[in-house]
């Protein structure tokens, strides 16, 4: 793939908004799978001022809102509530905000006693009609990638939670995590295999015209060897075939996974902001 490829979407609060929006959908999905699977999490979403406001169980990554910003401009009172909701259930109180929103969002939660915790970039490429076919046709050496079933999703997110074996202390939560995310409605899950071995997994998450790519992971032994670039072309594919117009990603800012994307036609549309409460 190469920039040839691209016809220049510009990066404005429309192309935020739908940024945020799949970004949302696919977490709101995500809550909703673990609710069925795992009921006494109680985990539930609400939606104030047009934020999608998460609760995945206090130590969940998930928890958290997106969005803030985006639909409607956020009262005090509205955080207010959204801090509530919080509070009652003992979590703590995060907000993913992008820089597009108004800057008395970010005023907002200065005032209110939030700092930066976190930077993620927020990546994107338009998908031509013609990519599909061509990403179909590109070697993947001795690589065979392909979409697993739902009765494989359990060994699928076991896979998932082994590319974190360097981080022991999180293989659990790793694991219920991917399995949530294989779960959850909309989702689509692959798997790159070695002579019929899996040696690294991903996700994919389509909301209307706009495909999320989640879940890459790849285990310690077979790293640099092409996997995750074959599951990326994958995926796009499939997304083109899907009538998607726009893939994104997100990714630590300078992180080997965000220089991966921009080597892949990918442009970083922003760096998103994540505030967290100080003051409980």
């Amino acid at each position: 793939m190469n920039q040839s490829d691209l016809s220049r979407v510009l990066v404005d609060l429309d192309l935020s908004r739908r940024l945020e929006w799949t970004e949302a959908c696919s977490n709101i999905q995500f809550v909703e799978a673990r609710a069925q699977l795992s009921p006494e999490t109680d985990a539930e979403w609400v939606e104030i001022a047009g934020a999608s406001v998460m609760f995945d169980g206090a130590d969940s990554p998930c928890t958290q809102t997106f969005g803030l910003g985006m639909r409607a401009a956020p009262q005090e009172s509205d955080l207010a509530k959204i801090e509530a909701f919080y509070r009652q259930r003992g979590a703590p109180v995060f907000h993913e905000v992008s820089p597009l929103a108004d800057i008395g969002v970010h005023q907002m939660l200065c005032r209110r006693g939030y700092q930066p915790v976190e930077m993620t970039s927020v990546l994107f490429r338009e998908l031509a009609g013609s990519l599909a076919e061509r990403l179909s046709r590109e070697p993947h050496g001795k690589l065979a990638v392909r979409e697993v079933g739902r009765d494989e999703l359990s060994n699928w997110a076991r896979l998932s939670a082994a590319g974190w074996s360097e981080y022991a202390e999180y293989a659990g939560l790793m694991y219920e995590l991917a399995l949530v995310a294989a779960t959850r409605h909309g989702s689509r899950s692959f798997v790159a295999e070695i002579e019929g071995q899996g040696v690294a997994t991903a996700g994919l998450s389509i909301v209307d015209d706009v495909a999320l790519l989640t879940g890459a992971s790849t285990i310690v032994e077979a790293r640099r060897q092409g996997a995750q670039r074959a599951l990326l072309y994958e995926r796009l594919a499939v997304a083109v075939d899907a009538g998607c117009r726009l893939a994104m990603m997100c990714a630590l800012p300078g992180s080997t996974s965000q220089r991966n994307a921009e080597r892949e036609g990918f442009r970083i549309a922003y760096t998103r902001i994540k505030w967290g409460l100080t003051s409980q």
